[in-house]
């Protein structure tokens, strides 16, 4: 039983699991919207969500935390100076997941994670 449980293995191990969430909000940093199947966009919202809160105060600590989380100095760059700014206002619901179709090979449910 999985009750409370806190996050989606998604079949992978736990090194492989991060590295998919890292080079997915690489891809959505640099992209502004990506296309993946719903529960690694349902996965990658909250540690997206996480990043750009991490990234508000947009001081020395936040380019650390980000960089931390995902080794990419041009993302880290864009998050805290251009998309963090761009939601201070905000408390939060930074993504949109929209449902798209279903994959044609494995009828996989597809969905496209964006930025609002």
């Amino acid at each position: 039983m999985r009750h409370k449980h806190g996050y989606r293995k998604l079949n992978r191990s736990s090194s492989h699991r991060a590295a998919l969430l890292k080079n997915l909000s690489i891809a959505l940093t640099k992209e502004g919207k990506i296309e993946t199947t719903l529960p690694k966009a349902k996965e990658l919202r909250a540690y997206y969500e996480k990043l750009i809160t991490k990234a508000s105060p947009g001081d020395f600590n936040a380019h650390r935390a980000i960089y931390a989380m995902l080794q990419h100095k041009g993302c880290t760059q864009t998050i805290v100076n251009e998309i963090a700014p761009r939601y201070a206002d905000r408390k939060g619901g930074y993504t949109r997941i929209i449902k798209t179709r279903m994959r044609k090979g494995d009828a996989a449910p597809m969905a496209i994670i964006e930025l609002v």
